[in-house]
């Protein structure tokens, strides 16, 4: 007899359960590195969750796939985030079992819509049907995996411009969409601020949105790796958050060595 397999509980789960034992905001970190072994790594870290991005990283459907096999059996929750809003991606990205999705440069509550679709079996969407080619049904082990596969699937969408600011009240009442993720750098850009994520008015517009999603009864995120930020946003009413990626662990732990044992005239520190 073939194995019956349930899927796990989605990121959605966790947020509601915020108030039960854990009672607390969600900390999580960027996957970035595109490597299965780091994935599993820093599934083991303690974190709530993991982002694998594949929209500024070097992820393909191959590389997703072994991250997500890798993280498999650890108590955290993964999300992945797809290069693009686009039907065909998110049909890929979940037969190959992904379960919870972070849409990027979601700017509309139209667009908003268009993501969950691609969630959804008609006749609620328009994702096409192929669970039984699909890691996602466990190849048909998960029963009723057709009936239920909405259940299994967690909808954020990132706001990361001033034109999804302005629309953050519309795209927060959209049906299926589970919460809304801030992207400050990008929407930094869009203000005509780049590379001042940390100015005023930036701030001032996520914790709009922080607001408008409190008020909306739904989770909002934010990216934030200044702790001081952090912490901030998180006394704002943020009920997740991102606060580190690997990558940059390694490269300002490389850095600080380097710092440590490599004299500026380039020799080795006297104390060495």
């Amino acid at each position: 007899m073939p194995l019956r397999v349930e899927p796990a509980p989605t990121f959605r789960d966790a947020l509601r359960n915020q108030t039960g034992a854990a009672g607390r905001p969600l900390a999580g970190m960027w996957v970035c590195s595109g490597s299965p072994l780091v994935a599993e790594l820093c599934a083991g870290s303690g974190l709530d969750w993991l982002l694998v991005d594949a929209e500024h990283s070097p992820n393909g459907l191959e590389s997703i796939l072994a991250q997500l096999q890798a993280i498999n059996g650890y108590p955290v929750h993964t999300l992945v985030r797809p290069p693009v809003n686009d039907t065909v991606v998110i049909k890929q990205y979940l037969d190959l079992g992904v379960q919870n999705l972070l849409i990027p440069m979601v700017n509309s509550a139209a667009e908003a819509e268009a993501a969950v679709a691609a969630t959804r079996y008609p006749p609620h969407g328009v994702r096409g049907v192929g669970s039984a080619l699909a890691r996602a049904a466990r190849w048909n082990r998960v029963p009723d995996y057709l009936a239920r596969a909405s259940e299994t699937i967690s909808v954020t969408v990132q706001i990361e411009s001033t034109a999804a600011v302005d629309a953050v009240d519309s795209i927060l009442a959209v049906d299926g969409v589970d919460g809304i993720f801030l992207g400050p750098s990008d929407l930094a850009a869009s203000m005509g601020l780049l590379g001042q994520q940390e100015h005023p008015q930036v701030r001032t517009a996520v914790e709009h949105c922080l607001a408008a999603a409190t008020a909306a009864g739904k989770p909002a995120g934010v990216n934030a790796f200044n702790p001081a930020t952090a912490h901030h946003y998180l006394a704002a009413g943020a009920s997740f958050i991102l606060v580190g990626a690997d990558v940059a662990l390694l490269a300002r732990g490389s850095e600080a060595l380097a710092a440590d044992f490599i004299r500026p005239d380039g020799g080795s520190p006297a104390s060495y």
